[in-house]
């Protein structure tokens, strides 16, 4: 049974799992052909990813944000195809995607650890910069190519894949053009709108806590029962992506760690004294419930996390051995057609090549550290484990909620790196150097692998040749990872990473995730504990979460994001909720393009906010920039802006509400 497109748009089977004998049929079916790999995909795309790489540097290294580059880039690739006289091919417009896209993954890796070590005044040289990004980069796409079909197909209808939704519906939608196309651009504007005003500059507040309310502001001063909602239309949209089950288990999460978790931590911690609890640096009892979060509860959530990785690399093991078996079987003569275009990889000899060839050369530049060869053995077995390992968790946590938990497994290999190497005496410099660059390596290829399964998704729903994609892919890490290793060598002559030091006048970039982990290489190579408690903590929950049958890993990010990001995720889940129920209650045709309208609103929700967010970001590159340029007179009365982000929040619901019903308005 073959499913046909509807009206030009992704198929009716392209969200929901497939019956018994129902196959998907993409965009572009397997028997067309369509430019793909040309000079013009090629060249917008390396040209948008150093572009995004050196404004996403700057702009993560100053405030902590990385410019979100591959749903922009999907909205310019639209606008470029329309430039030329031969207009761009749709398979054209996901390459370009693909390798511009690797700007903001390969950028978040690079940011998260290199500028620690200008902190630590252990100045690396340019080379090693860009090599640090590029074979964590590299090793990135080589470790999700084996899992690319478990995601992509086998799981099909299973994960929202909210982002590459949003990139799909856009590239799909943006060339179909219509009436279909003037409603993603005007969601698309009223969220970009939106969220470059509120995250850009003071005309309300982005962030509700609801603390202008006595009784909310006593639960959080003395019980340390915090409630934070982020008001953004990308979140709505994401939530709406989701839908209802994957977002009331991400806000679940949340929920458990900022009301139960942070609420009991207090209670015990408030009578210990004036003592500092480790790994936490300050009293509990002189702690706020954001301080405890991140001193403690967070640490819970990563090994919440990590152990949902563990379960979800068992679960995908069958299927990553019958990727590599139908691969293998594509070099013998008779077996080189077995897969169609559209289920392509690269060769399994090719990967397997490539993995080797980057183990070689991670080994020479930690042999070039002056380190014993055991310490080099060690070294490169933990960087391919835990890349391997993390590149499911990243794939995982992309395709439920689009979000990667970056920072926390980079936590978790500069703890565990350090535990190790310390054993075989390495410590000091050289060891805070060879830890971080470990942890370099790992972060960039755990988001690089999230945001490359992104794009195969992309490419899966509109009929892209993975193999093509995959190809792409290297030559975007590799302009994404020199620019963004130059970029941060030409930053740190120019300003002071972390905090000013004495005597030094240059100015000072924040580096708040460098800063971090700076602080954790710098303890545990001194030898510090490690919080092993709380890390079996949310091992054991993850545990639970599986005998629960729950999917673990939702609720572990959940526990560890901040919980202003679920919460409005949930808002986006019950409208995703309702507005089925309407649609199933329609039925036909008129349900089928009530759905249709409400996904493009939620892409377009979720392009505008990300494009706002690029903006914004590219405003604080201005000298002078501030965000009182523009500031409304109720901004610092914090009932009124509080209950205007709420209404502005409750406006976009009913935007998405009223125009997905479209015609269909009767109640």
């Amino acid at each position: 049974m073959k499913s046909e497109p509807g009206n030009g748009g992704l198929p009716e089977n392209a969200a929901r799992p497939l019956r018994e004998g129902e196959i998907y049929r993409p965009i572009v079916p397997d028997e067309a052909r369509q430019p793909e790999i040309s000079a013009r995909s090629v060249g917008w795309g390396l040209f948008l990813c150093v572009i995004f790489t050196i404004a996403s540097a700057y702009s993560g290294l100053k405030v902590g944000q990385v410019m979100e580059a591959a749903i922009p880039i999907s909205i310019l690739a639209i606008g470029l195809a329309r430039m030329c006289r031969r207009r761009s091919s749709l398979l054209e417009n996901v390459i370009i995607t693909s390798i511009g896209g690797t700007a903001g993954s390969v950028v978040a890796g690079a940011i998260f650890t290199l500028p620690a070590l200008y902190i630590l005044k252990l100045d690396p040289h340019p080379l090693q910069t860009m090599f640090i990004c590029l074979a964590g980069g590299c090793l990135g796409v080589l470790f999700i190519i084996p899992l690319r079909r478990y995601f992509t197909r086998e799981m099909h209808g299973r994960l929202p894949f909210p982002e590459a939704t949003a990139m799909t519906e856009v590239l799909v939608t943006g060339e179909k053009g219509g009436a279909q196309a003037r409603l993603l651009l005007l969601s698309t504007a009223v969220a970009g709108v939106y969220d470059f005003f509120v995250t850009t500059f003071q005309v309300w507040r982005e962030s509700v806590n609801f603390q202008f309310i006595p009784l909310v502001r006593d639960l959080a001063v003395k019980a340390k029962m915090a409630l934070s909602f982020d008001a953004l239309a990308f979140i709505l949209g994401l939530g709406y992506v989701m839908g209802l089950r994957s977002s009331m288990i991400l806000c679940a999460g949340g929920v458990f760690s900022n009301l139960v978790l942070v609420p009991l931590i207090w209670m015990f911690g408030q009578h210990l004294g004036n003592q500092p609890v480790y790994p936490a640096t300050l009293p509990i009892v002189d702690m706020s419930a954001e301080q405890i979060f991140r001193g403690y509860v967070r640490f819970i959530g990563v090994g919440a996390i990590a152990t949902a990785g563990v379960f979800g690399i068992a679960k995908s093991l069958k299927i990553v051995v019958g990727s590599f078996t139908v691969a293998a079987r594509a070099f013998k003569q008779d077996g080189a057609r077995e897969a169609g275009r559209v289920d392509r990889d690269l060769p399994a000899m090719t990967v397997a090549i490539g993995v080797v060839v980057g183990a070689l050369a991670v080994a020479v530049f930690f042999g070039s550290l002056q380190v014993s060869l055991t310490t080099v053995a060690v070294g490169l077995a933990l960087t391919l484990i835990f890349a391997f390992f993390f590149a499911s968790v990243a794939a995982n946590a992309i395709a439920t909620v689009a979000r990667n938990p970056v920072s926390g497994m980079t936590m978790l290999t500069i703890i565990s790196s350090s535990v190790v190497l310390l054993q075989f005496g390495l410590s000091g410099p050289t060891g805070m150097f060879f830890v971080m660059a470990i942890a370099g390596m790992v972060c960039t290829a755990l988001s690089v692998s999230g945001q490359a399964i992104t794009d195969f998704k992309t490419g899966y729903w509109l009929g892209a040749t993975p193999a093509a994609q995959q190809k792409v892919k290297f030559l975007g890490v590799l302009a994404s990872a020199t620019a963004a290793g130059l970029a941060i060598v030409l930053l740190a002559k120019a300003f002071q990473f972390g905090e000013a030091a004495p005597g030094d006048s240059r100015v000072v970039l924040a580096s708040p995730q460098a800063s971090i982990m700076k602080a954790l290489v710098e303890g545990f190579m001194s030898r510090q504990p490690i919080a092993a408690i709380l890390f079996g903590a949310g091992a054991i929950i993850t545990v639970v979460m599986e005998m629960l049958g729950v999917p673990a890993l939702i609720f572990a990010l959940g526990m560890y994001l901040p919980l202003e990001l679920n919460s409005p995720a949930l808002v986006g889940g019950l409208l995703a909720h309702f507005l089925g129920r309407k649609s199933e209650k329609l039925g036909g045709e008129p349900g089928r393009a009530l759905n249709e309208r409400a996904v493009i609103i939620a892409s377009g929700l979720m392009a505008g906010g990300a494009l706002g967010g690029v903006i914004g970001a590219a405003c604080r590159l201005i000298p002078g920039y501030s965000e009182g340029f523009i500031r409304t007179p109720f901004f610092a009365n914090e009932p009124i802006s509080q209950s205007v982000s709420i209404l502005g929040f409750a406006g976009l619901c009913v935007f998405l509400w009223f125009k997905a019903k479209g015609k269909n308005s009767a109640p």
